[in-house]
């Protein structure tokens, strides 16, 4: 079954390729069935966030009318970046097959671009921000109980 959604993957990323895009393609699977679907547009949209794993996250949230994936699978054909990470960690995704690692952008690399870090001892400990979070834990433990 494994071979068969990395093979949906594969026929992603050559829509990514063909579009003279990085070719990676990904698909997302629950309950053997594939929910979202997606390959790279970065170049084609100019926006830097349309990666295959992203779009196939997006296009499953909208399909389960949920931001949780739980026990999903994600079939990609490399190795997802730290952005893409991010997005699998926080849909919940249960397991994630890669096709091939990368070595320059991927999530177990560490060449990857690296932005400066600036912190500004102020914003660092707003009172304003720990405020907001602290409020919002606080609404939803009252809605809870």
């Amino acid at each position: 079954m494994d071979t068969i959604f990395m093979k949906e993957a594969i026929k992603n990323a050559l829509k990514s390729y063909f579009l003279n895009e990085i070719p990676v393609g990904c698909v997302i699977v629950k309950d053997s069935k594939i929910i979202g679907e997606g390959y790279n547009l970065k170049e084609t949209s100019n926006i830097s966030t349309k990666h295959a794993e992203i779009i196939s996250i997006n296009n499953s949230c909208l399909n389960l009318n949920s931001w949780r994936l739980n026990n999903s699978s994600m079939y990609v054909t490399l190795e997802p970046c730290l952005m893409c990470a991010g997005a699998i960690f926080e849909s919940r995704i249960k397991n994630l097959y890669i096709g091939t690692p990368n070595p320059f952008n991927g999530f177990f690399s560490t060449n990857y671009h690296k932005p400066n870090l600036k912190l500004n001892v102020f914003w660092l400990n707003d009172p304003l921000c720990q405020y907001l979070i602290n409020r919002f834990t606080k609404k939803l433990r009252k809605g809870n109980e």
